[in-house]
């Protein structure tokens, strides 16, 4: 409980409480043991400022104190009221919603509205917001003579980034982002055109015609559509399915500051458009480390090939012969992924449809057999997101190459609305991390011919 003090008002003669960190705020005291000098640095929300090391110097001609942090392990690079995760406890929160209630009750839509603009939308707002994001659905035709210029083997996430960027030329208006009315206008390109695109892509990587979208349907039920419809006059997407890519969207929305976050953050400091901003997030999502573990995760379930080989698969594991247990293990959550949870309770729905897929029946066996191993607990590695998103995606239809696109079409909500709050921010400068120079000192330049 905060402590509080009595303070008396000098004029009034009146008392009141405040808190006592406001009159006593906490402090982080150094001494640099090269100096013996002490050094009060103010603490804020469990953080110092990495400024604030500057003043710490052996002599004038120091540049400073700094910190050295590869890969951002534990340095904070804004201050963000999007999403809240507790990895220790296996908590994600958008706008302080647990992802739970908002998988259970909320369309992508709705919970795309509520990561940018931090509150639910009430009917009208919500209306008004399907209504604008489904009539900008369509993209210029030039736009398909683009995608046509892609080998028919080229990767849908190739194809997918490439678009995105050129979009940037074809909506030259977007460069405005200091204008609230264009910002807003290029969210809902954004966000309504990459469903069109990476079902172009996929289509073009098949060899089939394209399909236009088709306002009628949701946003989820309109990518289907543009996906797999064939020769019928109406597509009409199964509601379980259709349901079931609206909750993977949901999870998928935004994640913090990960790595294709920090890319669109950083590109945005620079001022440029929100497209080449989210082509850039979106190449940071095509890394295996980052979009691509689900596919890893299908292909080590093919490789067990079956539920009685599962202990053996373990055993194997656990002694360094047979490679990792991918979709285990997380950088963030040390418990149970939550996300995890709801995607396994998703998968039983979408079999009952689809049919059970057998990988199923070897991922419950192995999640069953690892968290019931100490070797794994006491490393906690749990389940995470991308170990059952991979199965269900198969189990719609999708070919691996195209998993990452599914990943980043839901992720553009979470991209954009990092990008604003950047943008609004008013400490947030150019991004421009700073280097520990371990290279040569000065050396004199030595003609060719004296080389060694």
């Amino acid at each position: 409980m905060q402590e509080h003090i009595m303070v008396k008002d000098a004029k009034t003669g009146k008392e009141f409480e405040v808190p006592g960190d406001l009159l006593m705020p906490e402090t982080l005291t150094i001494i640099d043991s090269r100096t013996c000098k002490e050094y009060s640095v103010p603490i804020s929300h469990g953080t110092i400022k990495a400024m604030d090391l500057r003043q710490i110097k052996t002599g004038d001609d120091d540049f400073g104190l700094m910190t050295y942090d590869p890969a951002f392990m534990n340095t904070a690079s804004c201050q963000s009221k999007i999403t809240f995760i507790d990895g220790d406890k296996g908590i994600l929160r958008y706008r302080g919603y647990p992802i739970e209630q908002l998988a259970e009750h909320c369309t992508y839509l709705e919970v795309a509205y509520l990561i940018l603009y931090g509150e639910l939308p009430t009917q009208k707002q919500l209306d008004e917001w399907v209504y604008h994001i489904t009539h900008h659905t369509m993209v210029h035709e030039n736009i398909k003579k683009f995608m046509d210029g892609f080998n028919y083997d080229a990767h849908p996430m190739g194809m997918f980034i490439s678009t995105i960027a050129a979009l940037s030329t074809f909506y030259p208006d977007s460069k405005n982002i200091h204008d609230e009315t264009s910002r807003q206008l290029q969210i809902k390109r954004l966000i309504s055109k990459v469903p069109t695109i990476a079902a172009f892509a996929y289509r073009h990587h098949l060899g089939l015609p394209y399909v236009y979208p088709d306002n009628d349907l949701s946003y989820t039920g309109n990518f289907l559509s543009m996906l797999f419809k064939m020769t019928e006059p109406k597509y009409k997407p199964n509601p379980v399915l259709e349901r079931a890519l609206d909750i993977l969207f949901i999870l998928h929305a935004d994640h913090e500051q990960n790595c294709s976050t920090n890319v669109m953050r950083s590109i945005g400091s620079s001022q440029a458009d929100p497209f080449v901003c989210t082509a850039g997030a979106a190449a940071a999502l095509y890394g295996p480390l980052h979009g691509g573990a689900n596919e890893q995760v299908l292909r080590m379930l093919r490789e067990i090939g079956s539920k009685d080989k599962v202990p053996e698969f373990i055993k194997r594991v656990k002694s360094g012969e047979g490679g990792r247990l991918m979709g285990f293990g997380h950088r963030i959550y040390k418990n149970y992924d939550p996300r995890a949870k709801i995607i396994k309770k998703t998968a039983e729905q979408v079999f009952e449809v689809t049919g059970r897929n057998p990988l199923l029946d070897i991922a419950i066996e192995l999640e069953r057999i690892a968290l019931e191993d100490d070797y794994f607990v006491k490393r906690k590695l749990y389940p995470n997101v991308d170990f059952y998103s991979g199965i269900i995606y198969e189990a719609l239809g999708f070919p691996t190459e195209a998993f990452t696109v599914l990943f980043a079409i839901p992720r553009t909500s979470g991209w954009l609305a990092q990008w604003q709050e950047m943008l609004l921010d008013p400490e947030q400068k150019i991004a421009r991390p700073r280097q520990v120079y371990l290279g040569y000192g000065k050396r004199d330049f030595v003609p060719i011919e004296k080389r060694g």
